[in-house]
């Protein structure tokens, strides 16, 4: 027999409008993200400048607007110099993030134009591991100048007359981690970034900046590294960077599912840390977070070690290659719920990443065509009918106990609406893996709207996954397990599911 649960929706329970780019994504010089993922030139289903279209038409189906760019570990040694200009004289450099050999093949040009071909913005990095203040400022000078200069004359010379006109700009990577070449104290850090922001500012007034928040939760730093930076650089910086990655090693998958809690947390701890150092500085802008890698990684952390350890300087090895299962996609789309409830101060996300580096998007090794992991219908799904205003609902669920999680709810949800459209979304996960529960929602503030559909992934199989020509996941329609009558929406979740529930005005 079913659980029963409830929830209210009203559109005055307003969070916040949602940023689009809280769906971006992330591509770094990583394993075949680039070389064999986004560009393989000879395939049958790449165009002219090398880039498969099989994997931009991919892209697109996920709505992705923002991509971060070139890194990750990667930018902390990347020379911006090599990556520009013909592409016949440009250098091989050792790559000392991940010991890959780095052909610099693709590079800022090729790059820019793939994310326009993808319908997608760049989200830049500057390296301040092994470079500093004016190195950004010449990339800066290159990418967004329009002429006159030497770096922007640079440019042009290669081909490209506009400027690019990247806005937003990351200000390193992971600054606090000791495996980052040019690893820096926060007070080291918090000064560079300081100065390169404020440099960087007198050439492009327009810019934005993130700045390196803590790589995860269990840093030994954690916290004091964010107050320590954010009190060099809060004027002068517009976002705190999140990183966080999550793994079933002990394979309990009720105590796995809990950990979109342990997410939650994270956010709220880095937004009182922000708020106490506005409160310190006697600042009045609040500081917006940009939780710019996010998702599922451990099924390749062996063979990946296996690979830097033993087969180093490859070209483009396939490392990071997770291949993800059904209970990965649950917790993706419950780490999408708990991004869109805090969208009123996450205002950009990056999925990491996007292709063959633990990413949605795969493709087939062998030279055929590309493929939907499980993890890409919830990011597919929240970035299609999640844009618009996040409602908050008030919820009234049953609970339970996982090993190392007390008292978590079975159903987590929020919903969005969008006014224009005529539209409310309900997300929904139901976490519970041995009872279906029933919800029943009033939606009576939405007066006019009728039931549209309900979209639901499932498998008996915790375990299930995609592959080349084999989709074992994928959502179906199960529009009979909800009905809509006088205010009330009735809907039957099943056990370890995802939910999107669809209302429309009645004149739609």
């Amino acid at each position: 027999m079913a659980k029963n649960a409830k929830m209210i929706l009203d559109r005055a329970f307003q969070i916040s409008e949602i940023d689009d780019r809280i769906y971006g994504s992330f591509i770094e010089h990583l394993g075949r993200a680039v070389y064999d993922g986004i560009y393989q030139p000879g395939h049958p289903l790449s165009n002219a400048d090398g880039f498969r279209t099989d994997v931009i038409d991919l892209v697109k189906e996920l709505n992705v607007p923002i991509v971060r760019y070139p890194g990750g570990n990667f930018v902390s040694n990347f020379f911006w110099e090599d990556s520009v200009g013909p592409v016949s004289e440009r250098p091989h450099r050792l790559e000392l993030a991940w010991k890959s050999l780095e052909k610099n093949e693709v590079g800022l040009h090729e790059f820019s134009k793939w994310a326009k071909a993808a319908n997608s913005e760049v989200m830049m990095a500057v390296n301040l591991g092994t470079r500093g203040i004016a190195d950004a400022c010449n990339l800066l000078e290159y990418c967004n100048h329009p002429g006159g200069t030497k770096y922007s004359d640079l440019r042009i010379s290669h081909g490209q007359k506009e400027p690019y006109g990247f806005k937003t700009w990351c200000l390193g990577n992971e600054m606090d981690g000791p495996w980052q070449t040019g690893h820096k104290t926060a007070d080291e850090y918090g000064k560079l970034a300081a100065e390169t922001a404020k440099a960087m500012k007198i050439i492009d007034p327009s810019v934005e900046f993130v700045v390196c928040g803590s790589s995860n939760r269990a840093m030994p730093t954690y916290a004091v590294w964010e107050d320590q930076v954010l009190t060099h650089t809060y004027e002068y910086v517009d976002y705190l960077s999140l990183h966080t990655y999550y793994g079933n090693r002990s394979g309990d998958s009720n105590d796995f599912l809990a950990k979109s809690d342990d997410m939650d947390y994270f956010i709220k701890e880095i937004i009182a840390t922000c708020d106490y150092v506005k409160a310190k500085t006697r600042s009045k802008k609040n500081m917006y977070l940009s939780f710019d890698e996010w998702n599922v990684w451990y099924h390749s952390n062996a063979a990946d070690n296996e690979i830097t350890e033993k087969h180093p300087w490859q070209v483009a090895p396939p490392m990071l290659e997770d291949i993800y299962n059904f209970e990965d996609a649950l917790l993706v789309g419950l780490m999408l719920i708990v991004l869109l409830r805090h969208s009123d101060r996450v205002k950009v996300a990056c999925l990491a990443q996007l292709i063959n580096v633990i990413a949605p998007i795969m493709t087939d090794a062998n030279g055929g065509g590309a493929w939907r992991q499980t993890i890409f219908y919830p990011f597919m799904h929240a970035s299609r009918y999640g844009r618009g205003v996040a409602l908050m609902p008030v919820m009234d669920v049953p609970r339970h106990d996982t090993k190392n999680h007390a008292d978590i709810t079975d159903i987590e949800s929020v919903s969005v609406y969008n006014e224009e459209k005529g539209e409310l979304t309900i997300f929904a996960v139901n976490r519970n893996l041995e009872e279906d529960v029933v919800l029943t929602t009033d939606v009576r503030s939405f007066e006019g709207y009728r039931f549209a559909e309900h979209i639901v992934l499932e498998n008996d199989d915790l375990k299930a996954e995609n592959s080349f020509g084999c989709e074992k996941v994928a959502p179906k329609q199960a529009n009979e397990q909800t009905a809509l009558e006088d205010g009330k929406l009735t809907s039957m979740l099943h056990k370890a599911s995802w939910n999107v529930i669809r209302l429309v005005k009645s004149d739609r």
